[in-house]
């Protein structure tokens, strides 16, 4: 099979693959997407909470940090801009008891250093006067943190990706490739098989980045790490929220708590929990509700039983198991493995939604 020359490859057709294509087709670049499903965001991109991020978690100088917080700054606009569904609604982060005040004030100096000035620290009359039904001794209000309609966010991408000549392959898995001296060869499956040869190749594909990486013969595997899956699941509740801001528990080990966020129709739901599984499963356990009542309730008391319903779930693409510290994400080019014209996006978790943007700009500046 001969191989058709191209410029550039985006290998999978989430929010941050979608993003990296329209950059290059705004550049002027010949780009595909590769996506081995039949849709757009079917996997981490679609089962999320739909969360624009202000940049208060992460640590100053990171790859998130920084990513989020441009992110977000470049994403408003865009989404004004394209009239795609959001809304800057605002977050409350709650302390539920006297102990954990002192890391509300440590996540204050934390977005104060990556960026993220518009913060204020609440007392618990003045939490209540904005959320009535809310119970805690404290909470920092977040009032840049927002909601996007995602899958509305991955049309538009795309749409603006396409209107600049990016084509996007659906069923088109890739079964394998070489590293050559005049670019990178990838083998593709799928109902019509291929065989392309690209200049620049941008593995954005999840949870299988690791999966796609392993497949180029000739890449080093010291250069991949290790993949873990860490499983998020969110229960829906019955009847009309209460409150008009997500509500966001202290944070805890892996992910955020428990927290309330809200679709775009106003309907609340909860979550992630954090359980780390073995394999991709994408089943809700409605046993689990139970630790979600205990855990709603601590900033909600009044929340009754039987209105939590399963909704989704999503699975993080973890690169550190569950004993180790979080890691950062891992967007290694060619001056960090050696091969050129490839871009590997390892471990692209929250907030890669709110940094989509900003990834790609940064994964252009790597090619």
């Amino acid at each position: 099979m001969s191989a058709e020359k191209i410029d550039a490859v985006v290998i999978g057709a989430g929010v941050v693959g979608l993003a990296v294509a329209r950059a290059f087709a705004l550049g002027g670049r010949e780009v595909v997407v590769l996506e081995r499903e039949g849709a757009i965001g079917t996997g981490t991109s679609s089962r999320n909470s739909e969360v624009i991020h202000a940049g208060i978690y992460y640590p100053s100088g990171s790859l998130k940090a920084k990513l989020c917080v441009a992110g977000r700054v470049a994403l408003y606009p865009y989404l004004a801009r394209r009239g795609i569904a959001h809304r800057r609604c605002g977050k409350l982060i709650v302390a539920t008891d006297a102990g954990q005040i002192p890391g509300l004030e440590k996540l204050h100096a934390q977005a104060r250093a990556n960026g993220v000035a518009d913060l204020r620290m609440l007392e618990a009359r003045e939490a209540r006067a904005l959320e009535p039904q809310l119970s805690c001794v404290a909470a920092l209000e977040s009032p840049s943190t927002g909601i996007v309609d995602s899958h509305a966010l991955m049309l538009a991408l795309r749409g603006e990706a396409e209107d600049h000549g990016a084509a996007i392959a659906f069923r088109s898995p890739l079964v394998g490739g070489r590293i050559r001296g005049d670019g990178i060869e990838l083998d593709v499956g799928g109902a019509e098989p291929m065989r392309l040869t690209a200049r620049t190749v941008v593995n954005s594909a999840g949870l299988y980045a690791q999966d796609v990486a392993r497949s180029l013969e000739g890449f080093p595997p010291e250069h991949i790490p290790p993949t873990y899956y860490c499983k998020g699941n969110y229960f829906s509740l019955s009847g009309r929220s209460p409150f008009a801001r997500l509500v966001y528990p202290a944070p805890e080990s892996a992910g955020l708590g428990v927290h309330l966020t809200l679709d775009m129709a106003g309907q609340a739901r909860f979550g992630p929990d954090v359980e780390w599984i073995e394999r991709i499963d994408y089943d809700v356990d409605p046993e689990r509700s139970r630790v979600f009542y205990s855990a709603i309730r601590r900033y909600w008391p009044g929340l009754r039983d039987g209105s939590l319903q399963p909704a989704y779930c999503g699975i993080r693409p973890k690169i550190q198991s569950r004993t180790e510290p979080s890691r950062d994400f891992l967007i290694e080019g060619p001056r960090d493995h050696g091969v050129a014209g490839l871009v590997n996006l390892f471990g692209v978790e929250s907030p890669g939604l709110t940094a989509s943007l900003a990834i790609a700009e940064h994964v252009m500046g790597e090619c």
